[in-house]
């Protein structure tokens, strides 16, 4: 099992197990590891596992999402800039691969990034070195690179959209971790450990898992992997309230044999809605735990953001975007 926490890699499944394997044989090396996989399996919780494994476990491990930020901003976060190579460059900013010198860069959803992008990555894996936005000086660096994605990339690079030389060199060894669906065996280990973090987190005393939802979490078909099952057990923790979440993911069932039968083809319409069924959860989790947090602190905001552990004004700003009022 893989709990989505960091470096935290448990496992029981066969597959899991042999993916543990690899990484024991691979961390110490200095080889670039493509992770593949739905979204929400845990491939972040493998990189930093080969990172936390390795010999430069001391040195940083530094994350990058090539897919949130815009192309042009990406190149400037990656590889830093000089003072006034752009307008708003009021100094030197050194980029990721300069920060990471020494440990390891993990390039999340790695399909996303540029043809140009591209070039200049595959530069710099095969150099070692590369030049800051505005630089007229090389910057070397030691840095391993892992990268991730959920796209299937020997398409990319068939249709054009990803250079073949790029993809290969960042796939000499390919880790694919399996969706939670193909192995259920896990999820009452998940769901123990889940229960345990967030009764933790919001000091509650966390009832065990009913037969009838324990039941209900088997059959699901966890779309959204161990994030969707993360983001139910922690509405679970806080509502407790076991015929919700039952409600909730027969609703969702129920959507999928809606796409199914209007569409002819599920898997397009799986892939294409997990970010949103993703962000759907969260924001729901996260309207009921704020409203709690201010029933308990008689709507006291300041005393409401100190029990949810976040700044006041982050508060102020969920309040806002997710309308929560009395």
């Amino acid at each position: 099992m893989m709990a989505r926490e960091k470096g935290i890699f448990l496992y029981a499944s066969d597959s899991m197990h042999r993916i543990k394997e690899i990484i024991d044989r691979v961390a110490n090396t200095d080889v670039t590891i493509l992770i593949q996989g739905e979204s929400g399996v845990g491939k972040e919780v493998v990189a930093r596992s080969i990172h936390l494994n390795s010999n430069r476990r001391d040195k940083p491990f530094v994350k990058v999402n090539c897919a949130a930020l815009p192309q042009e901003l990406l190149e400037s976060e990656l590889f830093g800039y000089e003072k006034g190579a752009f307008t708003g460059a009021f100094r030197r900013k050194p980029g990721k691969f300069e920060l990471a010198n020494g440990g390891t860069i993990f390039l999340d959803e790695i399909a996303e990034i540029s043809p140009s992008l591209q070039a200049k990555l595959l530069q710099v894996m095969q150099d070692r070195e590369f030049s800051r936005l505005g630089g007229k000086k090389d910057v070397r660096v030691d840095v391993r690179v892992l990268a991730a994605t959920n796209k299937n990339m020997e398409e990319g690079v068939k249709s054009g959209r990803f250079r073949e030389d790029l993809y290969y060199r960042l796939n000499v060894v390919n880790v694919t971790v399996p969706p939670l669906r193909e192995r259920k065996e896990e999820i009452p280990i998940f769901l123990e450990y889940f229960l345990s973090k967030f009764g933790e987190k919001y000091q509650k005393k966390v009832k065990p898992i009913p037969d009838t939802l324990m039941k209900a979490f088997i059959n699901h078909n966890w779309l959204g992997n161990v994030r969707e099952l993360e983001n139910l057990i922690q509405r679970y923790v806080v509502l407790g309230n076991e015929e919700e979440i039952i409600s909730e993911m027969n609703s969702m069932k129920k959507r999928e044999i809606s796409d199914d039968r209007n569409n002819g083809n599920s898997s397009t319409i799986k892939r294409t809605s997990l970010k949103d069924v993703h962000r759907e959860a969260v924001r729901r989790t996260e309207t009921e735990v704020i409203r709690k947090a201010l029933e308990r602190t008689n709507w006291n905001g300041k005393k409401a953001a100190d029990v949810l552990n976040i700044s006041y004004k982050s508060l102020l700003n969920k309040i806002k975007e997710y309308g929560v009022n009395r």
